[in-house]
């Protein structure tokens, strides 16, 4: 059944083809290629902060914090623009905490979140006064007590309940399920709440909740907003008082044009909002840390056609981007949209059924598989909706280079990574002497 939406509510395209030619606002992608080299990731500046807008616009009118979160993409670049519009951030390490800080995001709008911080992480991180510690465990509130303790401070706290809940999505990126590591167990969390407000050293303020991610339907959502707001009820009837509520992210981006379409930023927020308001919660501010659907459909991965194999069993488009570019389909067997930057009007071959698949030597390195493409050495294909856990997941595997990523403004593109250089590889090491 197809869903009437809202134009105000489609994202805006960050990639469009005109006259058979891919573009990314007003910049052709084979110009990119040419320019910057491949592999390549491109983003969209205007799709960006259109997505951002979505959530700001979903969340008008009331107590609210935007927290991107920055394991999807965290280029400096695109950092930048989400803290210059007043988003705040969800980190997972202290690297990523520097991060936001050099891209000019405010610590006092960031929340910890991930399961192994260390005391160092803990200490940085205190230090930076961030705005609160997404708690996922009795161990972690503890070493957090400590660390705040000799730092003489009082630590912000929030509770990760994991209300097992199952998302219906891979299971690698489902996060409430009751094997997940993430979170406190639902029926352990009044207890911790009980031992944080309690103690001296730590200041309770919220409750946190998140699933997973890439999570196509409304209805887990909303089951975990309920079991959260249950547990919220609970606690207030026992004089400890919270000042936000924070519902995580999670929601899906369409990687295909067919099927069911994931509901839409503004859906999604506003059956939360519904949910808070029938509960009486209006009053409370709400957090949400969205990543994936603000930075996945505005970016591609650019890759060149090294040559074309025929096997024995199948054919092969040979391309320069690899598994280590791009981990998705390997890692989640996850189908991105593989496009030719420019379209032929004459094939140079018939169209052939081929495995888009990479240099690096392992069967899993495959990008795209059983696609129908007609490509010659030299061509360059698009990797649509690849903005979110593309670059951010990139390794050296094989010795490979990390690629390049560029911003495009309208008709002018930014480089905001320069391309890895052979002797990047080896900084850090050495030799042991004789």
């Amino acid at each position: 059944m197809s869903r009437q939406t809202n134009p105000a509510e489609v994202p805006l395209a960050a990639f469009v083809r005109r006259s058979g030619a891919l573009y990314c606002e007003d910049v052709p992608l084979q110009e990119l290629a040419q320019r910057f080299g491949t592999p390549l990731y491109v983003y969209s500046r205007r799709a960006i902060l259109d997505a951002y807008g979505q959530y700001q616009r979903a969340l008008s009118g009331r107590a609210s914090l935007i927290c991107y979160a920055v394991k999807a993409n965290s280029n400096l670049g695109v950092l930048n623009l989400l803290a210059r519009a007043g988003s705040g951030f969800d980190i997972v390490s202290g690297g990523e905490l520097a991060r936001v800080l050099a891209a000019g995001g405010a610590a006092e709008c960031t929340v910890f979140s991930g399961v192994g911080k260390t005391e160092q992480e803990i200490e940085r991180a205190l230090r930076a006064q961030i705005m609160c510690f997404n708690v996922e465990s009795d161990f972690e509130l503890q070493t957090i007590s400590t660390v705040a303790a000799r730092l003489r401070r009082r630590a912000p706290v929030s509770l990760r309940v994991n209300p097992q809940i199952d998302p219906g999505t891979h299971p690698y990126i489902a996060t409430g399920l009751k094997s997940s590591k993430f979170g406190v167990a639902y029926e352990q969390a009044i207890e911790l709440y009980r031992r944080a407000a309690a103690d001296p050293h730590l200041e309770v303020i919220g409750i946190d909740c998140h699933i997973g991610s890439q999570i196509a339907q409304a209805a887990p959502f909303e089951q975990a907003a309920d079991r959260l707001l249950d547990l919220v009820e609970r606690l207030e009837h026992q004089r400890i008082g919270l000042h936000h509520l924070d519902f995580g992210g999670g929601l899906a981006i369409a990687y295909r044009s067919d099927g069911e379409a994931p509901p839409t930023i503004a859906e999604w927020v506003g059956a939360i909002v519904r949910r808070v308001d029938a509960r009486g919660h209006g009053g409370k501010t709400l957090l949400v840390e969205p990543g994936r659907s603000v930075v996945g459909p505005a970016g591609a991965l650019l890759m060149q056609v090294i040559g074309w194999k025929q096997g024995a069993a199948g054919a092969f488009a040979v391309v320069d981007a690899a598994m280590n570019d791009q981990m998705r389909p390997a890692l989640y067997d996850a189908w991105m949209d593989v496009q030719p930057v420019v379209a032929r009007s004459e094939p140079p071959r018939g169209f052939a059924i081929a495995d888009v698949v990479g240099p690096i030597c392992e069967s899993g390195d495959w990008l795209a598989r059983g696609r129908m493409l007609s490509v010659e050495a030299g061509d360059v294909l698009a990797m649509l909706g690849a903005g979110a856990y593309g670059m951010s997941m990139a390794s050296n595997y094989n010795s490979r280079l990390r690629a390049a990523e560029v911003i495009v403004d309208g008709s002018q593109a930014y480089c905001v990574r320069r391309r890895e250089r052979v002797e990047d590889l080896m900084v850090g090491e050495s030799i042991v002497p004789d």
